[in-house]
């Protein structure tokens, strides 16, 4: 009686977070070009970026489509998480330093006081709460597949750059520059 129970339930509860851990850490392959764990996409080969919406941290909404025609830097991110710690200064600086450069944070797998406690006096810029990670979900052509990953969308909606790992103030600045096309003075 039990061994059958738990053949119809394990299924349910196990394959879910298996569908989920590939993607946040192993995930799919993508094409582009890789330089560790950077991939690049040239202007004719950006996959879309997807529909990002959600309930902010603070209060309010997110919803990406509003943003067509500015560049968008989306942080994925946790309080627990140390390589997002080392980042958090690196990723306010370039956001204070290219006003006209949206961003985004991205908190999974938290706590809401865990990550608002994270964010306050850390980011000024706006952090969509998705504990169970399914914005990361969303992103099927090239998975945030890493905590800390960071996205840089396009002008057209488009993801030109994925970064898989921790980023410096000075990569992330060239990077940006690259996708605006405007290098800082």
């Amino acid at each position: 009686m039990m061994g059958a129970m738990l053949r119809r339930v394990i299924p349910r509860v196990v394959i879910p977070l298996l569908a989920l851990s590939s993607v946040l850490l192993g995930g799919a392959a993508c094409s582009g070009k890789q330089a560790g764990e950077i991939v690049r996409f040239s202007e004719g080969k950006r996959p879309a970026a997807p529909a990002i919406s959600g309930d902010l941290l603070g209060g309010g909404s997110y919803d990406l489509a509003t943003k067509q025609g500015k560049v968008v830097v989306i942080n994925f991110w946790g309080s627990w998480c140390a390589p997002c710690r080392a980042e958090a200064d690196d990723l306010e600086a370039v956001h204070k330093d290219r006003p006209e450069v949206e961003f985004l944070g991205i908190n999974i797998r938290d706590e809401r006081d865990k990550a608002m406690a994270f964010a306050s006096g850390r980011n000024s810029y706006p952090s969509i709460f998705d504990p169970a990670g399914r914005q990361a979900l969303k992103f099927e052509d090239v998975p945030p597949n890493t905590i800390p990953a960071t996205i840089i969308v396009d002008t057209q909606g488009k993801i030109a750059i994925v970064i898989r790992k921790a980023i410096l103030k000075q990569d992330l600045a060239s990077m940006v520059a690259e996708v605006t096309g405007v290098a800082l003075a």
